[in-house]
């Protein structure tokens, strides 16, 4: 192979990614002819990919594994991809996006805060700057942070639209993040969410005690054909898994979480009540 360019996939995760493609390639025997069609992309494409001359796309990623049969494994080149954008965020969190932007129905658990589905610009970027300001993170992964949100909250527009339930922890509503102007648009937002014909708004209130089955923050989702994916967060690391022997009790203790929960009724009054008391 006269042209075969030498590569360095520790040049950049890029040329890693690169690096990657062209081994599984190779291993099936498949020149990048015979790959770009099955790909549906030029031989070209596939190269300037492999030898990292361009950036693969989200797309490129996600035929790559359907070509490769890596579609949904640890090992999918999307999950490579959202880890490379979005390396600066918790471990197992770069996975789980790539399956909320496809489930079906997405089930949530928040506690302290608003969840980021749910946050106005403004609550989102308060919380990007206060982290820039301990120094947990530099002023790029405070926008990236807040550019995700929105990226993720632009993906749930879609026809069909996915089922969305929520459970907050009262802390969520009550703690005041960037003052009254912010937390009175967050409040709207929150109320505009219930009202949406795909969506169910509870609160979790202090007064379950020990009926609250979570102590951290946790989002079952289910995907089209109907396995389920469990992701829960610390503060030091976030925990993905599929169908595992964890994701069907994480299930049932959301469903008892939702028995306990206050009903949206009361639990939209309950914001409503909080809403008057800011401008």
């Amino acid at each position: 192979m006269v042209n075969r360019k030498e590569l360095n996939p520790d040049a950049s995760p890029q040329a890693a990614l690169g690096a990657r493609l062209r081994r599984e390639r190779e291993q099936r025997g498949w020149t990048q002819r015979e790959f770009g069609a099955e790909m549906q992309y030029s031989p070209t494409q596939v190269s300037h990919v492999e030898t990292g001359l361009k950036i693969a796309t989200l797309p490129f990623c996600r035929r790559a594994d359907v070509v490769l049969g890596l579609a949904g494994t640890e090992e999918s080149f999307e999950r490579e991809w959202l880890g490379m954008k979005y390396g600066a965020l918790l471990e197992g969190f770069s996975g789980f996006i790539g399956y909320e932007g496809r489930a079906v129905e997405i089930r949530l658990y928040e506690v302290g805060v608003i969840p980021g589905l749910l946050q106005t610009p403004e609550y989102a970027v308060v919380l990007a700057n206060a982290y820039v300001e301990r120094g947990a993170i530099t002023n790029d992964q405070a926008r990236e942070r807040t550019e995700l949100i929105a990226e993720r909250q632009a993906k749930l527009v879609r026809t069909p639209a996915p089922l969305i339930f929520v459970v907050l922890d009262e802390g969520c509503i009550r703690r005041s993040v960037g003052g009254s102007a912010v937390m009175g648009a967050q409040y709207d937002r929150l109320l505009e969410f219930a009202e949406e014909p795909n969506a169910s708004l509870q609160i979790a209130p202090f007064a379950m005690g020990e009926r609250r089955p979570f102590n951290l923050p946790i989002t079952v989702l289910t995907l089209a054909d109907r396995s389920l994916v469990y992701y829960a967060e610390s503060a030091a690391r976030g925990h993905l898994e599929r169908d595992g022997p964890s994701v069907v009790p994480t299930l049932t203790a959301y469903h008892q979480l939702q028995k306990h929960a206050l009903p949206q009724t009361e639990s939209v009054a309950m914001i409503q009540q909080l809403r008057k008391g800011t401008p």
